[in-house]
């Protein structure tokens, strides 16, 4: 459908009209769902079938508008206890068949009235299957929710194609965005461990973790297992840090461009620098690989979903994981190898997980270095609880002392599948 026929069809349609505008001038129509206005982003598709509200509060969707190619949502509604943070982080929701009336005994409001609360701008009725081959062939890339009096010019008339265009182009790109700082905490804060040693308090560790747009799970999965963790802020100095006298540094989730995290990566230079055991999860992975000397880079259209499968090279053994990541790490995946920074300062690096669907890298592991890291999600906030062994790893990485074992290269025993084979979303190694 032309921009201009979509205009003009959701002008016809009443005041619940809407209209999806892509960057490449692709349109849908829609109903308007949520709050009515407009909005723009980068439009990325979400493959989960359930943890919608889980996905609309986790901060690492700032500045993105989120498909659900599941084509019924918001049959359970929205709850007080399962928001990953204090709001709502997407920038517009797309779904295909919004649900009637939620049905869930936790429910407390509809998906519906929880999006128009806070502004949120989404589009329902509209063909999300196809919108999301369009993305898997082209790629992501900026789009717009326009409804209500969004679609009307000063003059009260129906605005023309491209108006709407315009203002897609005109919003910023996602390479180069340094977004942490959009999204982290403004004061730190701790959280205690809920069982320890001896007692309900006594901590087995403590954490300082980085909030690049932290999940409010992740720090609940070190509570329990004894951890006491100090959330900080992006902008956390080497001293703030070492004034809370770490057993581990973690570094969590979070939306934008890693290339663009400069202070970031010097921090956790530091980390590394003074053996501090490491632990970073999806963007703290990014961080990782860059502060090792390596490449990150965009994929196509990204790994978004509770469904992905990741082989974990060391036992060999296949995780469905959640995902949330627009970029990637260009490691070596075909053999360890060392870390580019300063001559190979930090030793021999191994790829330590591969996604099945395209050999993207999954995982970093130093094998000279107490630190390692994966892309994916092991909180699991929505999600399988496959990965929740990679928090016991980290503990017993900060109690003993010991890097962890080797992780298996591509033609070890425990490989299986094709490792070296070149990924369909990543450039060659």
């Amino acid at each position: 459908m032309s921009e201009q026929t979509a205009v003009q069809t959701a002008a016809r349609t009443g005041t619940r009209a809407a209209v999806l505008v892509l960057e490449d001038g692709r349109t849908f129509t829609g109903r308007a769902f949520g709050a009515r206005g407009s909005t723009v982003g980068e439009i990325v598709f979400n493959t989960g079938m359930t943890g919608y509200q889980e996905t609309l509060t986790d901060p690492s969707y700032h500045r993105q508008i989120v498909v659900m190619t599941a084509p019924h949502i918001g049959n359970t509604g929205v709850n007080e206890e399962d928001p990953e943070s204090t709001r709502i982080w997407v920038a517009g929701f797309v779904v295909r068949d919004p649900a009637i009336r939620p049905s869930n005994w936790r429910s407390t409001r509809t998906l519906d009235d929880a999006l128009a609360a806070e502004g949120v701008v989404g589009i329902s009725d509209l063909d999300t299957r196809a919108l999301t081959r369009h993305l898997r062939e082209r790629g992501v890339m900026r789009a717009g929710i326009f409804s209500g009096e969004a679609l009307l010019d000063g003059s009260g008339r129906r605005k023309v194609e491209q108006d709407l265009l315009d203002e897609v182009t005109a919003a910023p790109v996602m390479t180069g965005a340094d977004l942490a700082r959009e999204v982290t905490v403004a004061e730190p804060y701790t959280v205690e461990p809920m069982r320890g040693p001896a007692s309900g308090t006594e901590a087995v560790a403590t954490v300082v973790a980085i909030d690049l747009g932290i999940k409010s799970m992740t720090p609940q999965r070190l509570a329990e297992r004894g951890v006491r963790t100090h959330v900080l802020p992006a902008t956390a100095t080497t001293e703030d840090v070492l004034a809370l006298a770490p057993d581990g540094v973690f570094f969590s989730n979070g939306p934008g461009d890693p290339g663009a995290a400069v202070h970031e990566v010097e921090l956790l230079r530091d980390v590394l620098d003074r053996r501090i055991p490491f632990f970073g999860i999806c963007y703290g992975n990014q961080l990782l690989g860059r502060a090792l000397g390596y490449g990150t880079y965009k994929l196509q259209y990204g790994h978004r979903g509770v469904n992905q499968p990741v082989l974990d090279r060391r036992t060999g053994k296949v995780e469905i994981t959640a995902h949330n990541h627009g970029f990637a790490v260009d490691a070596p995946t075909d053999a360890e190898s060392t870390a580019p920074h300063d001559d190979g300062r930090y030793g021999r690096v191994a790829v330590s997980h591969v996604a099945l669907n395209d050999q993207v890298v999954e995982g970093l592991e130093c094998l000279d270095l107490p630190a390692f890291s994966v892309q994916y999600h092991p909180e699991a906030a929505a999600g399988p609880h496959d990965a929740d062994y990679l928090f016991d790893r980290f503990v017993d990485l900060m109690t003993t002392g010991s890097v962890p074992d080797r992780a298996v290269g591509a033609t070890g025993t425990a490989g299986t599948g094709d490792a070296t084979k070149e990924p369909t979303d990543a450039p060659s190694h």
